[in-house]
């Protein structure tokens, strides 16, 4: 068995577990989801994401069922994509409402198992409303190497996005694979996975979106610089003014004083809901997502184990 067969078969399993789990999501849990899920603002969200699914799959930053793409509508609860679902295919019955515990409370199809990285995005960066993950082939292809293009070439790369790095691989769609871009993801709306693609993260789904698109034609096109010849570079004063306009757009940079907060940095303010941080016992009594994800390995290697005997 190959490793398409057995990533597979782990996501089915993990989707399988999560739907058994889902049978008591109700109790305890915030009463107005259902109306924040179904309110204007999310329906108009919904169309967001769903377009900019199309768009990342015709500029083939995504293939199969894979990438995912969420909102965060309210403090508690984020709008996101379903498992095993081609992002342009996308239909807005595909989408649901979790908590920030990774509960399902709103929509019919069990939802993308790396939304874990969102969720870790959104605990760690306040400003951060929106997160793609998606596989575009020229950044991609340095996360594979793992290695990063050169900096200080391109003046629309160092304004929206700035400095790349990649982070250290782990299973997707573990809570280990998750937590390994919080070193990075205050300083860094864009970041390279590696072994597996990239994550945005921004204030809107269509400017993260933006920043998938700015990172990949920089990568694509610093390979072609260097199969022409030496790259030349801007100087250092020309990059301060850069970072000048960076900052006056509340854009985050690793350049940046590290006690210089930006001016996006502001409390996070609900779209038209504000949810209440209060949580249940009920609800608190979830299986830690370690214990989910040993179990999802262990199922996969005995199903991998009975196929091979079959061989």
């Amino acid at each position: 068995m190959n490793v398409t067969n057995r990533n597979f078969i782990q996501e089915t399993v993990r989707t399988a577990i999560l739907r058994c789990l889902q049978q008591d999501r109700a109790s305890g849990l915030d009463p107005r989801a259902e109306e924040i899920f179904r309110s204007p603002s999310a329906a108009r969200i919904k169309e967001e994401i769903i377009g900019v699914g199309k768009k990342l799959w015709q500029r083939q930053y995504v293939d199969g069922n894979g990438g995912n793409i969420s909102y965060r509508i309210t403090p508690e609860y984020v709008i996101c994509t379903p498992t095993m679902c081609s992002k342009g295919d996308l239909a807005p019955e595909d989408l649901s409402l979790i908590n920030r515990e990774n509960t399902r409370v709103c929509g019919d199809r069990p939802h993308t198992s790396e939304v874990l990285l969102h969720l870790e995005i959104y605990k760690a960066v306040p400003q951060a409303r929106a997160v793609i993950h998606c596989h575009p082939p020229h950044a991609t292809a340095y996360a594979i190497a793992g290695l990063v293009p050169p900096g200080n070439v391109i003046p629309e790369q160092e304004v929206f996005v700035g400095p790349l790095l990649v982070t250290p691989y782990e299973t997707p769609g573990t809570k280990k694979f998750a937590e390994t871009v919080l070193p990075y993801v205050k300083q860094h709306n864009t970041i390279l996975l590696a072994n597996h693609g990239i994550v945005c993260w921004a204030d809107t789904v269509t400017h993260a979106e933006w920043l998938v698109e700015i990172v990949d034609t920089y990568c694509r096109t610093i390979l072609l610089a260097q199969s022409v010849g030496p790259i030349n570079t801007i100087t250092a004063g020309k990059i301060s003014e850069l970072l000048e306009i960076k900052k006056r757009l509340g854009l985050p940079d690793s350049r940046f004083d590290a006690q210089e907060p930006t001016p996006s940095d502001a409390l996070f303010v609900p779209h038209d809901f504000c949810a209440d941080e209060s949580i249940s016992d009920n609800a608190r009594k979830r299986i830690p997502q370690e214990q989910i994800d040993e179990l999802v390995v262990k199922m996969t290697d005995q199903i991998m184990e009975l196929l091979s005997q079959k061989e």
